[in-house]
């Protein structure tokens, strides 16, 4: 007669589902924790992205004015306690449209990167799962997309597509595509030759089955590494289309807006109409690369083992 020994729950995730308890969620703090003490620089990036996010949500309540209204007789009033970073050339009060803008930013930034990163992921895993004449032709592709700068892409994207919140969208994404594609195949190839995927193979699994349950959950280290990478690069690309006039138009409150027409007529006779603008960007900017850093280097096994 075979002898049966039961298996006792002595590791927390086996005693998590025992129990009936969220295990993800019961050490989630102490990893955050972590990330906090030996990150601080991506924890303080984390907390400049999560001001900015509380900012676009709650502007309806931190914005003391209406970001469209126009009051002709305090245009380009100096910074003070009823207008607390001054006004511009038509009266509005920046503090209130920067405070919009945070919205602005995030959607297209957010919005732009998501879907640049995904479908670039997604390229990447299938040109190295598949091989052959498919990765040779997406990544000669791939090198083409590359070779343009990405904003010069952007631009090139929105003057044929036109001038819109969607076309813009549509202009970040798209040279984000190859740029996450090529991370991602990387670290495909590797992938794709572990036992537990020929495994799968020998078993009878189809591809789709085999790229979605051994090959994409594999490589969202990588993934999360870029889409965050990205929500920087996004936000200062639809600044910089803006403010060339070809992003999003008035009266629009867009950080890149701001910063194009009167602050460069005005900027020596009201300076705070491009300082403050500027230094949104500079902030949200400089918050996403903070934490993308860090956020590497946490998932990075090479780096993480290096330290």
């Amino acid at each position: 007669m075979a002898v049966t020994h039961e298996v006792p729950l002595t590791t927390p995730r086996l005693k998590a589902v025992a129990g009936g308890k969220n295990w993800a969620g019961t050490h989630a703090w102490p990893e955050i924790r972590k990330f906090i003490v030996t990150k601080p620089l991506g924890a303080a990036g984390g907390a400049i992205i999560l001001l900015m996010v509380l900012t676009a949500v709650f502007a309806d309540v931190l914005a003391p004015y209406d970001p469209h209204a126009i009051n002709q007789r305090i245009q380009f009033t100096a910074p003070s306690m009823n207008h607390w970073f001054g006004t511009d050339e038509f009266g509005r009060d920046l503090f209130t449209r920067i405070v919009y803008g945070a919205r602005v930013a995030l959607f297209i930034g957010l919005t732009a990167a998501f879907l640049g990163a995904t479908v670039g992921a997604f390229l990447g895993v299938v040109s190295a799962y598949l091989g052959g004449r498919v990765d040779l032709y997406l990544q000669r592709l791939i090198d083409v997309m590359l070779a343009f700068p990405l904003l010069i892409l952007a631009l090139a994207i929105v003057t044929v597509l036109g001038r819109s919140v969607p076309n813009v969208v549509m202009a970040i994404a798209i040279p984000i595509i190859p740029r996450t594609a090529r991370i991602v195949r990387s670290s495909a190839l590797s992938i794709k030759e572990n036992m537990y995927v020929e495994g799968a193979r020998a078993l009878g699994s189809s591809h789709p089955k085999v790229i979605l349950r051994h090959i994409i959950p594999n490589v969202m280290a990588p993934y999360l590494i870029m889409l965050t990478a990205q929500f920087g690069n996004a936000i200062l690309v639809e600044a910089s289309l803006s403010f060339l006039g070809l992003g999003t138009a008035e009266p629009t409150p867009s950080w890149g807006l701001m910063l194009s027409g009167s602050a460069l007529s005005y900027a020596e006779r009201a300076a705070w109409v491009a300082v403050f603008p500027g230094l949104a960007i500079s902030l949200a900017v400089f918050g996403f690369n903070l934490f993308g850093d860090s956020l590497r280097d946490a998932l990075d096994p090479k780096l993480r083992h290096r330290k």
